[in-house]
This record gives structure tokens, C-alpha cells and sequence, in this order.
């Protein structure tokens, strides 16, 4: 039987083109597992197979030419399957679930950034997530332009298919902007749950900030 604290919480990490959440995830993962936690990691669009053949729908370049609408859709399609069949059963067992990108992200690009309206993605999403609700969110922040520098020059190095994960990167620079604005503005709505994190900090930094606040949140947990 395997032998690990037992804390259930669910963590999501935020932010826009280029902030970060990758390496970010990883290096928090370990952090935990070095702590004695028994770590999920995963991230959205995507956690499994049905959600990963809607990703490639959303996030290639090549793969619709979707409207706000149809992509909250489906992003909520595959949300549904992801809790179902990973978050879920995780959190059942009392693990931590880490998540690159959840409801904040679809609030964020569908309605921030595309306009779509607030109220009506968030009536979607409450009948999808129902009681599995981030714990904890870190929103990396980045200025736009930087942001999509750093992006482009990941996508520059990636291999097969990630090489063209790039529909939103290629938006216009109006969208990130409010999408940047997205982001903070749920952050300022709700601070109990959300950190915002200064995405231009070193790595290291930023690690040990996530790792602080992660940890701490735990022990106030488990008692």
C-alpha cells in the first residue's frame, strides 16, 4: 500500500502566452513529492484521450476556425472527462492535483479576450465542475510582448505536432491585452484563492514563492 501524506488539494496555474506554467508545474510537483505528497499532474485542454483530441481542435492553428461559443463547448466537454477520470478519483485518493490551466483560462480567452459573455460561460462551467473547485491558483504575469516572444521562441524549438500549437499566439496583440487584463481582474475578484506571480522574476524565485504558498496552504490542511 503506498504510503504518503494524505492532502487532497487541487492547484491551478494560470497566465498567459509565455508565462512560464510548464517548468513551473514540474518544479512544484517535485517539491511536493520531495515533501511527502503523492502528486497528479495535468493540464487543459487535455488530461485524457478525449481531451487531448479536442486540444489538438482548439489550440492548432490548423484545427477550426471556432467562435467563442463552440469553444466553451468544448473545452467543457473535455473539462467534463477530465474530472471524471483524473482530478477527481485523485482528490478521492488525497492527492495533490496540480493543473496547467482550468475555468479561469476559458473566463479569461473566451470572455476577456474574445468576448464573449462572463455570465454565460461561468453557467456552463458551474454545471460541468460542480464542486471541484481550484484550492489554489498562481496567475503568472507577463507583459504581453514578452510574453509572446518567449512563446514564439519555445514553439521555434518544439517538435512535430507542439510546433503548431499556435492558434492564439497568433492572435492580435489587442487580444492578449485583454486577456493580460483577464486574468488580473479574476485575480482581484477573488484574492483568498489566487496569487499573482510576477512571471519576469528567475525561475528559482518564482519556484520558491509557488513552493511557500503551497505549502504552507497544506499544513493549514492537515492540520
Amino acid at each position: 500500500m503506498e504510503s504518503y501524506k494524505r492532502t487532497s488539494l487541487f492547484i491551478t496555474l494560470e497566465g498567459g502566452e509565455g508565462s512560464g506554467k510548464t517548468s513551473q508545474i514540474n518544479r512544484l510537483a517535485q517539491t511536493l513529492t520531495d515533501a511527502g505528497y503523492k502528486v497528479v499532474t495535468s493540464r487543459e485542454p487535455g488530461g485524457t484521450a478525449e481531451g487531448e483530441s479536442i486540444r489538438d481542435l482548439l489550440v492548432q492553428r490548423d484545427g477550426g476556425n471556432w467562435t467563442p461559443m463552440a469553444e466553451v463547448l468544448l473545452l467543457n466537454a473535455a473539462r467534463c472527462m477530465h474530472i471524471s477520470e483524473v482530478i477527481q478519483p485523485a482528490l478521492d485518493k488525497g492527492k495533490v492535483v496540480i493543473c496547467d490551466r482550468f475555468t479561469d483560462s476559458t473566463l479569461a480567452y473566451q470572455g476577456y479576450g474574445r468576448g464573449m459573455d462572463l455570465e454565460k460561460i461561468k453557467e456552463i462551467q458551474n454545471s460541468v465542475v460542480g464542486n471541484v473547485i481550484p484550492e489554489l491558483t498562481f496567475i503568472l504575469d507577463i507583459d504581453v510582448k514578452d510574453g509572446l516572444e518567449r512563446s514564439q521562441k519555445r514553439l521555434a524549438g518544439s517538435h512535430g505536432v507542439d510546433k503548431t500549437e499556435d492558434r492564439f499566439e497568433r492572435m492580435d496583440i489587442e487580444f492578449h491585452e485583454k486577456l493580460r487584463q483577464g486574468f488580473l481582474e479574476i485575480a482581484k475578484k477573488d484574492p483568498k484563492r489566487c496569487h499573482v506571480i510576477d512571471a519576469t522574476q528567475s525561475i528559482d524565485d518564482i519556484s520558491e514563492q509557488m513552493s511557500k504558498i503551497t505549502l504552507e496552504c497544506l499544513e493549514k490542511i492537515g492540520g
